[in-house]
Parts: C-alpha cells; sequence; structure tokens
C-alpha cells in the first residue's frame, strides 16, 4: 500500500480513492512506473479524446472532482506525464511515481464509466459490421471516432519508430483504436480500476 508520507501529501477523499489500487508486488524500482505503463494509460487516454471532444478540459475537471489535484495541479503537468508515453514525438523521458499513474487510471475509470453506453454502441456496431462484411465508413458514428483516434494518434505518436509503421496503415490504426474501446469497457465492470491498474504491470514489474 502507500506510504504515510505520500498520502499526507494529497486530500482525504483523493487518499481513499488511491489507496484502492495497492503498490505493485515485488515493488518497482525506486517506485517510478515503467515507460510502457505510461504508454498504455496514454493511449487509453487518446481513446477518451476521440469518444469526448472536450479533451484535457474534461479530463482536468474530473482531476478537481476526485480531490486528486495535489496529484496532477494543472493542465501542463498533465501533459507532461501524458508526454511520459515513449511512443510521443515529444517524448520527455519522464517516468511516472505510483501516485500519478494510480491518478490518470482513476481519470479513466471515471471517464470511461461516464462514456460506457458510447462505448457499447460502438463496439456492437464494430461487431456487426465485420459480421457481414461490411466497412466501418458505413457506420458514421463508429467511422467518425476512427478518424479522430487516427488523427490523434498520427498528430502525436513518433510514426518514424520502427513499431509505429505498420500504423501508417487506416485499417491497423481502426484494429487499434476499437481494441482500446474493449479496454475501456473492461475498465467499467465491477473492480475495474484495480484490474486494469494490475493489468500495466504484467510482465513490467524490475
Amino acid at each position: 500500500m502507500m506510504t504515510q508520507s505520500s498520502a499526507t501529501e494529497l486530500d482525504t477523499a483523493g487518499v481513499l480513492a488511491l489507496q484502492l489500487l495497492p503498490d505493485p508486488e515485488p515493488p518497482l524500482a525506486q517506485g517510478l512506473c515503467p515507460p510502457v505503463v505510461a504508454g498504455k494509460l496514454d493511449l487509453l487516454l487518446l481513446a477518451i479524446e476521440a469518444l469526448d471532444r472536450t479533451g484535457a478540459e474534461l479530463m482536468m475537471m474530473v482531476v478537481k472532482e476526485l480531490e486528486l489535484t495535489a496529484v496532477i495541479p494543472n493542465r501542463v503537468l498533465l501533459w507532461q506525464l501524458r508526454g511520459a508515453n515513449p511512443l510521443r514525438r515529444a517524448y520527455n523521458r519522464r517516468l511516472l511515481t505510483l501516485n500519478q499513474a494510480r491518478a490518470l487510471i482513476l481519470v479513466l475509470v471515471y471517464l470511461a464509466k461516464r462514456l460506457t453506453i458510447l462505448i457499447r454502441q460502438l463496439l456492437l456496431a464494430g461487431e456487426q459490421l465485420q459480421q457481414h462484411g461490411v466497412d466501418i465508413r458505413h457506420h458514421p458514428r463508429l467511422d467518425d471516432y476512427c478518424q479522430r483516434f487516427r488523427t490523434h494518434f498520427r498528430k502525436r505518436m513518433n510514426l518514424r519508430r520502427e513499431r509505429l509503421q505498420i500504423y501508417r496503415d487506416d485499417a491497423r490504426l481502426n484494429l487499434l483504436a476499437i481494441d482500446l474501446l474493449h479496454q475501456l469497457l473492461f475498465c467499467t465492470g465491477t473492480c475495474g480500476a484495480q484490474r486494469l491498474w494490475a493489468s500495466l504491470f504484467i510482465g513490467e514489474v524490475l
């Protein structure tokens, strides 16, 4: 669990929320998350942005509502934390602290739950289109989501990296966008935050 010193920096409600996400076992080196964790969180937030056009403004509203401003005090730090994703053009080589990663998880889960109906509708539409061999362009809402996701991804990620070359293809990027919807839906269920939190560190604990 969190140490007492880390908890005293936070508001009471923030402490209670963060304590639901225990420290990984075995402990992380220096209490910092591997870069891949920041990458996974940033991509999920990117999907949220493609679903809801208000983007970072909405995320900061949620940070305040969840009383997590001691961890993420402003929009500048939020973007710095997202820049810890090593796939980004503006990768800043920052390592997230556990509390920063916890806070991003709580924001993600809150927003995913708020968007649950839309996420379910888009996934159902995707399954139906796939069953009938129909392109997603025939479903305006799903196509709109995928278009916005592709735009965000290509604008912010470093496509010169070899592992991202496949995402120059629209179809592959659409598949990633839809896979992220499945992950967002996963975290809206019972103990979704805890399950998503645990999944971040599978094979990543140092």
